[in-house]
């Protein structure tokens, strides 16, 4: 029983963090680390070297994950908080896979998915660096797709005056 509740926490730390992810990319990402961000809306030819200043961000979500490792296995009483540091860090090399080596293309360990759901994720990625400025932009979020990036871009209007 002990074991189906670590599962459970680890499935719900996953979870929770698409939308931990998504607020933080909203409102600080957006907000007041606009500057840490910005480089990653520019275009890639305008970058110098691998690294952006927005990869600072990995460091910024890789604390509460490894708090929550060093508090869970020495802490008496925390290890439950254990197997939400893995939840993140299973969050965080989905968003790596995901968004550094499919989207943006930085490793090529994997060229082309095909399906409805991958196309919704690079069309809303698409559409969100679409907007170069700190104000504007959509779609913030990486695993959880409106529903109007399943279809085509000449459609998009069209469900959200449905809506």
């Amino acid at each position: 029983m002990e074991v189906l509740l670590y599962i459970l926490i680890t499935l719900a730390t996953v979870a929770g963090m698409e939308f931990v992810a998504w607020a933080a990319h909203k409102y600080l990402m957006h907000g007041w680390l606009w500057t840490w961000h910005e480089d990653h809306h520019r275009p890639h030819h305008d970058k110098e070297g691998f690294f952006e200043k927005n990869d600072l961000f990995f460091l910024v979500f890789a604390v509460p994950s490894a708090a929550s490792y060093i508090i869970g296995l020495n802490v008496a009483g925390w290890f439950w908080l254990t197997f939400v540091g893995i939840g993140i860090s299973i969050y965080g090399a989905i968003y790596f896979l995901i968004h550094d080596v499919y989207i943006h293309r930085r490793f090529s360990w994997f060229r082309q998915l095909d399906n409805k759901y991958s196309r919704a994720i690079l069309r809303a990625h698409g559409h969100h660096h679409s907007i170069t400025e700190k104000d504007g932009a959509e779609s913030f979020g990486l695993l959880v797709v409106a529903r109007k990036y399943f279809g085509k871009r000449s459609d998009w209007s069209r469900q959200e005056t449905k809506a």
